[in-house]
C-alpha cells in the first residue's frame, strides 16, 4: 500500500515537472548555454603555444662544457620549442636583450669548463637575462638554462666526491671530467595528466555549471511542498490514510531522479558538443552524480524548515546555489590554500569537480572513495541540521 502510494506520487510529480518549462530551462538550457558561452570566452587557454624566441649566448671558445649548454639550446627546436641561438660576446648580450634583438641573454663565464672539470660549481657565475617582451617562451628557456647548469654543477660535485673517495689516477679523473664536459643534457617534452587534476578548462566549466544549476533543479521539485501547502493540496494529501513522511519522501525521490537525469544530460551534452571535454568512464561518473544529487537535495530540506513562503524559499535557494557554485568553481577555480578555503570547498559543486577530475584521469571507484565519503558526510550533516533546526512555520 505505502509503496504503491509512493510510486503514484512520484509518477504524478515527474509528469508535472517535465511539463514545467521553467524547470527544464534551469535544468538543461541555461547551464548548457552558459557552458558554451564560457568555453568560447576562454577558448585557447588550455592550449598554450610557445612563441619563437632568440637567445643570445656568450660562451668561451674551446670550452666543451659551455658548448654543451649551447648545444642544449640549439636542440630545443627538435622538441617543438622555436629557439634561435645567436652567438655573441659577453659585452654585447645586455644590449641585445635591451634592444629586443634577443629575448633571452646567456653569459657563460671564462673558465666555466675548467672550474667544472676541477670539481667546482660555477653555475652561480652564469648570467641569464630575460627581456620584457620574451613572454612565456623566454621564461621557459631561462629555466632550461638554469636547470642545465644546475645539473652540470651537480655532476661536477659528484665528480669531486668521487675523486676524494675513489682511488683514481689523475689521468682517469681527467678522462672522466672530459667525458662529463662533452655530454649534453637531453630534453624531451611530454604531456601528462595527474589523477584528480585532469579536467580541462572547458570540462571544468561544464562540471561547474552542472553542479550549480543542479540546486535549482532539485529546489524547484522539493520546494513545491510550500506551494502545495498554500493551495491546500498538502492538507488533502495528509487527510488520506498515509504516513506523514510519504509526501516529502516522494519529493526527494523525484528530485534525485530528475537531478541525476539533468546532470547526466549536461555532462553528456558537453562531451558531445564541446571540444576537449572528457569525464572518463560512466561506470565511475554515475555513482558520483547520484551522490552529488542526494547531497544537493538534502540542502533543500533545510530551506523547507526555515522558509515561510515560496518566495522566501526561492530567494534562499538562489543565494545557496550561487554561493556554493562560486565556491565550488562554477565560473573560475578558487585558491585552495588555508583552512577557510578548504572548508568552503566541502560542497557538492566542488566535490563534483574533484570527482570528475579523478574519473577523467583514469581513476576508478576506489580512487573516488574520499569524494564519496565527503558527500555522504555532507548529506548526513545537512539532514541532521534540517531535523534539529527550529521551524519558522507550521510543520509540513
Amino acid at each position: 500500500m505505502v509503496a504503491r502510494a509512493l510510486l503514484t506520487l512520484v509518477a504524478h510529480d515527474v509528469r508535472q515537472h517535465l511539463r514545467d518549462r521553467s524547470m527544464l530551462l534551469f535544468a538543461l538550457v541555461i547551464p548548457l548555454a552558459l557552458a558554451f558561452v564560457f568555453s568560447l570566452a576562454f577558448a585557447g587557454l588550455d592550449d598554450v603555444e610557445l612563441d619563437p624566441v632568440t637567445v643570445a649566448v656568450a660562451a668561451p671558445e674551446g670550452d666543451e662544457p659551455a658548448a654543451a649548454v649551447t648545444g642544449t639550446l640549439q636542440a630545443l627546436p627538435e622538441q617543438a620549442l622555436p629557439v634561435t641561438v645567436l652567438t655573441a660576446v659577453a659585452e654585447e648580450v645586455p644590449a641585445l636583450v635591451e634592444a629586443g634583438e634577443a629575448g633571452v641573454g646567456v653569459v657563460l663565464p671564462e673558465g666555466f669548463g675548467a672550474a667544472m672539470s676541477g670539481g667546482a660549481t660555477p653555475g652561480s657565475d652564469v648570467i641569464v637575462r630575460v627581456g620584457p617582451d620574451a613572454g612565456l617562451s623566454g621564461d621557459v628557456v631561462a629555466d632550461i638554462v638554469r636547470s642545465t647548469v644546475a645539473q652540470m654543477d651537480a655532476d661536477a660535485a659528484a665528480l669531486a666526491a668521487t675523486a676524494e673517495r675513489a682511488d683514481l689516477s689523475e689521468q682517469e679523473l681527467g678522462a672522466l671530467a672530459q667525458e662529463l664536459g662533452q655530454s649534453r643534457p637531453e630534453l624531451a617534452w611530454t604531456s601528462s595528466q595527474v589523477r584528480g587534476e585532469s579536467l580541462s578548462l572547458t570540462s571544468g566549466i561544464v562540471s561547474g555549471q552542472a553542479g550549480m544549476f543542479l540546486f535549482f533543479t532539485v529546489g524547484f521539485i522539493v520546494l513545491t511542498l510550500l506551494t502545495e501547502r498554500e493551495w491546500g493540496i498538502l492538507g488533502r494529501l495528509r487527510s488520506l490514510p498515509l504516513p506523514r513522511w510519504l509526501v516529502p519522501a516522494a519529493k526527494a525521490v523525484v528530485a534525485v531522479l530528475l537531478g541525476v537525469a539533468s546532470t547526466s544530460t549536461i555532462l553528456l551534452a558537453g562531451t558531445a558538443l564541446l571540444d576537449g571535454v572528457h569525464f572518463g568512464s560512466w561506470w565511475v561518473v554515475l555513482p558520483l552524480v547520484v551522490a552529488v544529487v542526494v547531497a544537493a537535495t538534502s540542502v533543500m530540506f533545510i530551506i523547507l524548515k526555515v522558509a515561510r513562503t515560496p518566495e522566501q524559499a526561492s530567494l534562499a535557494l538562489s543565494v545557496i546555489a550561487i554561493s556554493l557554485g562560486v565556491a565550488g568553481g562554477s565560473f573560475f577555480r578558487l585558491p585552495v590554500d588555508g583552512w577557510v578555503a578548504q572548508v568552503v570547498q566541502i560542497n557538492p559543486v566542488a566535490a563534483l569537480g574533484r570527482g570528475l577530475g579523478i574519473s577523467a584521469g583514469g581513476g576508478g571507484l576506489a580512487d573516488l572513495t574520499p569524494v564519496l565519503l565527503t558527500l555522504i558526510a555532507f548529506t548526513a550533516v545537512a539532514l541532521l541540521v534540517a531535523r534539529v533546526l527550529p521551524s519558522r512555520k507550521d510543520a509540513l
